[in-house]
């Protein structure tokens, strides 16, 4: 399959997406946990279709030493013991804040609380910004289907 534009090659959306890959490394370089960041890329990314999140984000968490069977679980993470509360919490964060358009209210208070048990302003501010930058990633992704499979940890960060 091959993309059906490169947005890096056209001007302007090539300087909006450096920018953009600058936000995703003041993310990395954050309070918030690797290895929740690459959880919450992965659900966000499998959530809205975006194969090329999904090989990136999967193989950036193995890169980062995220145990195969973790990954292999994240789709069904409410069903799986291998995750503590507070990347639970996270999840459950990711998945409302990218299903927004599907749940009348939004993110519920409940879910913002059982987040907030487990990180500080910072690190809420974090999942935020992380959740809703990998929201638009995925979507630009689908739009111009960019296809997955070849990326190479470390590749972009």
């Amino acid at each position: 399959m091959d993309a059906r534009l490169n947005l890096l090659a056209e001007p302007v959306s090539g300087k909006i997406l450096k920018h953009f890959m600058s936000a995703g490394k003041l993310l990395k370089d954050s309070a918030l946990p690797t290895a929740t960041q690459e959880l919450v890329a992965l659900r966000v990314s499998q959530i809205n279709g975006c194969a090329v999140c999904v090989d990136m984000h999967t193989k950036e968490a193995a890169a980062a030493g995220e145990l195969p069977v973790r990954l292999n679980l994240v789709a069904a993470w409410r069903e799986a013991t291998v995750f503590t509360e507070a990347e639970r919490a996270a999840l459950e964060l990711a998945e409302e804040g990218t299903r927004v358009a599907d749940a009348a209210g939004g993110v519920g208070d409940e879910v913002w609380a059982r987040a907030a048990e487990h990180y500080d302003q910072e690190q809420l501010a974090t999942l935020v910004i992380l959740i809703s930058l990998l929201n638009m990633a995925n979507r630009m992704n689908v739009m111009t289907r960019q296809p997955a499979g070849d990326y190479v940890a470390g590749q972009l960060y």
